[in-house]
């Protein structure tokens, strides 16, 4: 067998139309596109979001506000959700996520001061704020913080 003798399955390929080439083919003079207009130009296209030139909802809508896109979303966790673990703990988001306290390991997480803690621990997060850093100073632990801070 040499390369000349492979051919495709019966069927399986189709000629191609070839547009444009005389009024036998079928496809002659505009090539099957219609009669004039916008979509029988060259680039002539019809955008999804284009309405028939009604005025588009992205332009109907009000603008109103600002989006801040620079901002850290941070997942959030209360001081007083710490108060269960054993003393001497070091708090990680892998640690929070393994005891179903926080939903993802890859985001920021600020850790508030809502509630009370008599446990000293060692928190280890993005951020958290004045309150909570003093509350958990207050009950003999630490906070480290890898973020920007409070």
């Amino acid at each position: 067998m040499k390369l000349g003798d492979l051919h495709h399955a019966e069927g399986a390929v189709r000629k191609n139309k070839r547009r444009g080439k005389g009024a036998a083919t079928g496809l002659g003079g505009t090539a099957g596109r219609g009669h004039k207009g916008q979509k029988a130009r060259s680039g002539g296209r019809i955008h999804r979001w284009f309405e028939g030139g009604q005025m588009p909802l992205q332009r109907r809508l009000p603008k109103r506000g600002f989006v801040n896109h620079g901002r850290t979303e941070y997942q959030v966790i209360a001081i007083e959700r710490l108060a269960g673990l054993e003393v001497g703990t070091i708090v990680t988001k892998e640690l929070l996520v393994a005891k179903n306290l926080l939903k993802s390991a890859n985001k920021p997480t600020k850790l508030l001061g809502d509630g009370d803690l008599k446990v000293a621990l060692t928190v280890r997060l993005d951020a958290a704020s004045e309150s909570a850093v003093a509350k958990v100073t207050e009950a003999g632990g630490t906070v480290e913080l890898a973020g920007a801070g409070a």
